[in-house]
Parts: C-alpha cells; sequence; structure tokens
C-alpha cells in the first residue's frame, strides 16, 4: 500500500472526528456514510456467534447509520485517543460511550472498557475499511440497567427484540474479517 500525506492523514482524522462529535449532537448520524468508498466494508463483532458487516456505501448508511444507531441518538462517542499510521494509511481512534441519559446517582451512563475502530484510508477522504471494538458484555449491563429503570427509547427496546435479526448481522462462520485485511473492498 501507498503512504499518504502526514498532512492529509490529520486532516481525514480531523473531519471524521468532528462529523462525529456533531452527529452525537444532533442525533443524526446518516451523513457519516459520506466518509466511505462506495466498496468500503464496515464490521464489528457482536458476540460468540456473530458479527455486524457493512458491505459498500449503502450499507453502511442502512445498517450501521441507520438500524444499528436506532436508539442511540445523541449518544456521544469522544475520542480520546487518534493514531495515525501514514505509511499503511491507516488510523485507530480510541473512544468513549456516553448515554444522553443519568442513571440515579445523576452521572450519565457509560459503557465501560475500552472503544475503538480501526480504519483503512483510500485517499480523497474516503475510508475504505473499518473494524470497531468495544465490550459488549458492559454494554449489555447498561442496556440492561437502562431498561431496569425505564431509560430506554421505544426505539433502542425494539431494536433489542430483533436481536440478530437486525439487518448486517452474519454468523461469524461466513465472515473472515481478517481477509479484509488483506483486500479490503472483496
Amino acid at each position: 500500500m501507498t503512504g499518504f500525506s502526514r498532512d492529509e492523514m490529520e486532516e481525514m482524522v480531523r473531519r471524521w472526528v468532528a462529523a462525529n462529535d456533531e452527529a452525537g449532537r444532533t442525533g443524526d448520524w446518516s451523513k457519516m456514510s459520506g466518509f466511505f468508498t462506495e466498496g468500503a466494508v464496515y464490521s464489528w463483532n457482536t458476540g460468540a456467534n456473530w458479527e455486524f458487516v457493512a458491505r459498500g456505501r449503502q450499507e453502511i448508511h442502512d445498517f450501521a447509520f441507520d438500524s444499528e444507531m436506532s436508539g442511540l441518538e445523541h449518544w456521544t462517542y469522544p475520542y480520546v485517543r487518534t493514531l495515525i499510521d501514514d505509511q499503511k494509511g491507516e488510523f485507530v481512534g480510541f473512544w468513549r460511550q456516553v448515554a444522553p441519559v443519568e442513571d440515579p446517582s445523576g452521572v450519565p451512563y457509560e459503557i465501560a472498557g475500552t472503544g475503538g475502530s480501526w480504519f483503512r484510508y483510500a485517499g480523497d477522504f474516503q475510508w475504505s475499511w473499518q473494524r470497531d471494538f468495544f465490550d459488549h458484555a458492559n454494554a449489555g449491563a447498561v442496556f440492561g440497567a437502562m431498561a431496569q429503570n425505564g431509560q430506554l427509547t421505544e426505539r433502542m427496546l425494539e431494536r433489542m427484540k430483533r436481536g440478530s435479526k437486525m439487518p448486517g448481522w452474519t454468523r461469524r462462520t461466513e465472515f473472515d474479517w481478517f481477509s479484509t485485511l488483506a483486500d479490503p473492498e472483496a
């Protein structure tokens, strides 16, 4: 892979983080899909048996930033550290997951553990590949506490009922995310 200029990579990360912050403020995640190539792959693990996979900008828009973010409007994902490899054209960002709702003690709910995203840059201010990682056990504990306290939105409750029937959910045996490292648009 050909490297990219450090300035270009830094500008891409700046634009991405700014758009992420704006999406959290407005609750509108739909514009985030414009940062991906037509053939991009976006994935994350959803537990022992499932992967979330969106292939192409349209699926990323429809699955990742619409159905998967349903019920998470106004959650924020502030980046706490960004690491850029301009020679490989890759970026890793570590973020928090903070709810717009406070727990009974008056502190906003937050999913503990490490959250982050690993990206491959394609040039032209677009990603060709993204892989997220976060702690599903801690996410489940937070959503469970919110449900117990009657603080989940109807959209989130509906989404949780659908579980593995959500668009983009794929059996782990049917998707090898490691293979996308070699050819992210395969």
